[in-house]
């Protein structure tokens, strides 16, 4: 028999809670005993987990907004990222975690070159992978992450078009004109396991045994390894809960003088590597499907059954969608009237190197818009790029993720669309945020009663006078 692998997938991220205006995080009590909750799953989940070296041992993608945090604030914590992503085990993610099947096509091509480019900047090279957010998938968004050079994403057993799909092997998805993308299926009994079930990893030993080596077993074809993938949150491993960091170590780096297990741990991305003479077969997948919905993106755009009242997610998508709309046609009528009218969808695509901090915003200028030399009209493009990285921002899934519109979540996306909105109205001299105010009047808090007009009120209390005029 042909000796079996077990990769495990760790995604990490915390939905971003800079402030837009400062770039600070504000104190969140209830993250108490700690300032806020990022530092709190750093000290219970990414600091144990790097200095276990359990970086160095699984497969994993670091969101861009958490990755920007932990190398401004725990440097020594970001360094073992930096170190583990040399041995090529880690994926890139879509920059904002905006669910992109529901994204224009421009946006689902930032999001995904910011991505790229992001980890390109900590990292030092390429990645040939792609976490998708929410592993939300349709066919064009593959094709674009082809375009951009990525190999291959991780799917769940259910976004597979083809039934009795055999998740021990990976496929290839074919997009036409020639190209095509590796997809891995990972195993869902052993992920939900690792994810839900307490017992299962009190034994990290017992679980190789009795979970993982019962899933490799079974005929293949010939010649070729079985593949058991776990896919889960990174959190999962000392934040979700505790000491379940020690679980993954032993599972992933176990005693060289205990007995054999009769499988290997492998890095993703060499499970990957397709053989010159035995390519995969192919998969179809099945279209704007997701991990954690069971609708297929309903989650995030829609009365979802998976929320007890969800009636509120559609007016908001809608908002929003409207807002940007009208953002992207100030942007270009400001572009076009700057000097040499440069292409201002190509500036957002590399305006990332401005966010992540590989250049300033006036060289950026002055490098990828040379024609632009008036202080004024320098100044107009740097407002109008970063009113575009918020517009991005306000979609981040998390908004539309839970049940209620008055979590942090969804009052942080509303910043970030207030910051997109104040920046555009004082800049193109339009009055976008009036319009946007009327749109959240639409939709109600389950819980509270309260509409979203009044939701953005206190998402924004601490700014003050409003300057919009109130129902």
């Amino acid at each position: 028999m042909t000796r079996g692998r077990l990769a495990v997938h760790a995604h990490f991220y915390q939905p971003s809670r800079i402030d837009p205006w400062t770039g600070l995080l504000p104190e969140e009590p209830s993250a108490a005993p700690f300032h806020d909750w990022n530092e709190r799953v750093d000290a219970e989940c990414y600091r144990p987990n790097a200095q276990r070296g359990n970086l160095e041992t699984v497969s994993w993608d670091l969101g861009p907004t958490l990755a920007w945090w932990l190398a401004a604030n725990h440097p020594p914590t970001f360094s073992a990222f930096v170190t583990a992503a040399a041995r090529r085990n880690a994926m890139a993610q879509a920059f904002h975690h905006s669910i992109l099947p529901l994204a224009s096509a421009a946006d689902r091509r930032t999001e995904i070159r910011w991505g790229l480019r992001e980890f390109e900047f900590r990292f030092g090279y390429r990645p040939a992978g792609l976490w998708l957010p929410e592993t939300a998938v349709d066919l064009p968004t593959l094709r674009m992450a082809a375009e951009e050079g990525v190999r291959y994403t991780i799917l769940a057993p259910w976004q597979s078009a083809d039934p009795g799909v055999d998740t021990r092997r990976p496929y290839r998805v074919e997009l036409g004109d020639g190209r095509s993308i590796v997809v891995v299926f990972y195993d869902a009994g052993l992920s939900t396991a690792a994810s839900f079930e307490p017992e299962a990893t009190t034994d990290a030993d017992r679980f190789a045994r009795e979970r993982v080596a019962a899933r490799l077993s079974g005929d293949m074809p010939a010649g070729e390894a079985p593949l058991a993938v776990i896919a889960t949150d990174g959190e999962l491993y000392g934040h979700h809960l505790q000491f379940r960091d020690l679980f993954l170590q032993r599972l992933t780096s176990p005693d060289p003088g205990m007995p054999d297990r009769g499988f290997e741990v492998v890095a993703l991305s060499t499970a990957v590597a397709e053989p010159p003479d035995r390519p995969f077969p192919t998969v179809r997948i099945a279209e704007r499907t997701s991990w954690s919905c069971h609708h297929g993106v309903a989650r995030w755009y829609a009365e979802c059954p998976d929320a007890a009242d969800g009636r509120w997610k559609g007016p908001l998508r809608a908002a929003f969608e409207r807002l940007a709309g009208g953002i992207d046609v100030a942007t270009e009528s400001l572009f076009e009237r700057l000097p040499g009218a440069p292409d201002p969808w190509l500036l957002r695509d590399a305006w990332v190197d401005v966010v992540v901090g590989a250049t300033t915003a006036e060289a950026f200028v002055a490098q990828r818009a040379p024609s632009v030399v008036a202080d004024e009209d320098r100044q107009r493009l740097i407002s109008v790029l970063e009113a575009q990285r918020w517009r991005l921002a306000m979609f981040a899934s998390d908004g539309w993720f839970w049940d209620d519109p008055i979590r942090l979540e969804t009052r942080q996306v509303l910043r970030a669309a207030a910051r997109a909105v104040r920046i555009i109205d004082e800049v193109a001299g339009t009055s976008l945020e009036r319009r946007l105010v009327g749109d959240l009047s639409l939709f109600v808090s389950p819980s509270r009663g309260i509409d979203g007009v009044e939701i953005y009120r206190i998402a924004l209390a601490d700014l003050g006078p409003l300057g919009v005029s109130w129902p």
